[in-house]
């Protein structure tokens, strides 16, 4: 059986505003990560993040943040797609405690990965929903950038 191949699908740049720190709970720390907004590209969509979304996460007691973030992308059609994309985040302390004071961090020295999900009524968009899609992420001070990869 032949290993499966990746296509690149498109960037997406999230805007985001500081953590919401709940503290710790009984699943973690839980922090919420509110999205302002953003943009998105690729060969065959393009358009923008709307905002009202979010990232909830729980960041582990290994400092491994388990990612579930829900947005709504818009087409430069106006067309809607609903995200749901689900990863982890962790690397060495010291790049988290970098990243944490929104300090510049090389993707490479660190693990940032995704699977994504998609709804949309959008007959050109069909292929979103009938595509595992994954992503690689870089966290920046005020956004988030993932490309996603289509899973030949």
């Amino acid at each position: 059986m032949p290993s499966p191949e990746l296509e690149f699908a498109f960037e997406v740049i999230v805007d985001v505003d500081a953590p919401l720190d709940l503290g710790d709970g009984p699943a973690g720390h839980r922090r919420i990560v509110s999205i302002k907004g953003g943009t998105f590209e690729g060969p065959a969509i393009k358009g923008r993040v709307l905002a009202g979304g979010a990232d909830w996460q729980i960041v582990r007691a290994d400092g491994t943040a388990e990612l579930d973030a829900r947005y709504t992308l818009q087409t430069d059609a106006g067309a809607l797609v609903y995200v749901v994309n689900r990863g982890l985040r962790h690397g060495p302390a010291e790049v988290l405690q970098r990243i944490a004071a929104g300090e510049p961090v090389d993707p490479a020295s660190y693990y940032f990965r995704s699977a994504a999900s998609f709804e949309t009524a959008a007959a050109e968009l069909q292929w979103l929903t009938k595509t595992i899609v994954i992503g690689t992420g870089e966290r920046q001070r005020d956004r988030v950038i993932i490309r996603f990869w289509k899973v030949l």
